[in-house]
């Protein structure tokens, strides 16, 4: 008996479903997925570019606005109280309590500070390194305006100081007995002596065409009680460095006693004289302003 093998051959594939195919198939997705994760990564990168850019150079709808010194009705920069204004100045007394720090704000005009004991701060100004400044009491510094900035204080201490906003262009900086603009010529230091054996002492520190800056000293033999009358030739600016029991008195005004970081214009033409207790010492700054000779009294701030 012959066996019969019948030879069944195998069912007919398409191309479709053929190993070779399902392998192109295979590889096809893959390289579709490898697109899909190019195209999505390029609109990922496009995406972090585009938001990355505008954060760079586009304003920030919140970023902190400068804030401005307070002038005439217009509130300002808390720690900034102004004092005093008129056409020639903005007068603000400054303190700024210990481990903190001003608000953004802006200084749109020139200005002369004094410190009121010593200070330890961060001048953080709006796109410049951040400076570290160590100021002695007295010390007085002239800084070109058009700048906003922050100051942190860093002391254990309260940051004080007197900020006087010039508000007329200043030209020709020199620099006197003094060195109040940094980089500014220095003339010659004459200070006035006819009265130093009576322990009065004037230097002029700083001049512009418009402004100058006088230290003013008072060191009366012990026991004695030394006074002063002050009659400017123009406008000007006195503000108490140091000293206590200090009395002011003008006509048509009350006495009065003034204190260290106390600002005050006087007249020109006008008498006010001071007295300190006996055998005392006190000092003062005064600016006088050119032009300023017939101005009327100021209007006071807070």
């Amino acid at each position: 008996m012959r066996n019969h093998l019948r030879v069944i051959p195998p069912a007919p594939r398409s191309a479709e479903g053929s190993p070779v195919a399902a392998l192109a198939r295979g590889k096809r997705a893959q390289e579709l997925s490898r697109t899909g994760a190019r195209a999505l990564l390029r609109r990922l990168t496009l995406f972090a570019l585009t938001t990355g850019l505008t954060a760079l150079f586009s304003p920030n709808a919140n970023a902190q606005e400068p804030a401005p010194l307070a002038h005439g009705n217009v509130p300002g920069e808390p720690h900034h109280h102004l004092k005093i204004e008129n056409e020639y100045a903005r007068v603000y007394y400054v303190e700024v309590p210990p481990h903190e720090a001003t608000q953004l704000h802006q200084h749109e005009h020139d200005y002369i500070y004094v410190s009121l004991g010593p200070s330890d701060v961060v001048n953080a100004i709006v796109n410049k390194p951040e400076i570290h400044l160590q100021f002695k009491d007295g010390e007085t510094h002239f800084t070109r305006g058009g700048f906003a900035h922050i100051a942190r204080n860093l002391a254990d201490t309260p940051f004080r100081n007197i900020t006087i906003e010039l508000l007329k262009p200043q030209t020709n900086l020199r620099n006197v007995c003094a060195e109040v603009a940094i980089g500014a010529p220095l003339e010659t230091c004459s200070r006035s002596s006819g009265l130093r054996e009576r322990g009065v002492v004037t230097e002029i520190e700083f001049l512009t065409d418009e402004t100058d800056v006088s230290l003013n000293r008072f060191d009366p033999p012990v026991g004695q009680t030394m006074t002063t009358t002050i009659t400017p030739v123009r406008g000007c600016l006195l503000i108490v460095l140091s000293g206590t029991g200090i009395r002011k008195t003008a006509k048509g005004e009350a006495e009065e006693t003034v204190n260290v970081g106390d600002v005050m214009w006087l007249l020109a033409g006008s008498n006010t004289t001071f007295s300190a207790s006996a055998g005392k010492p006190w000092s003062y700054i005064s600016l006088g302003f050119s032009g300023s000779e017939s101005l009327v009294k100021p209007s006071a701030g807070n």
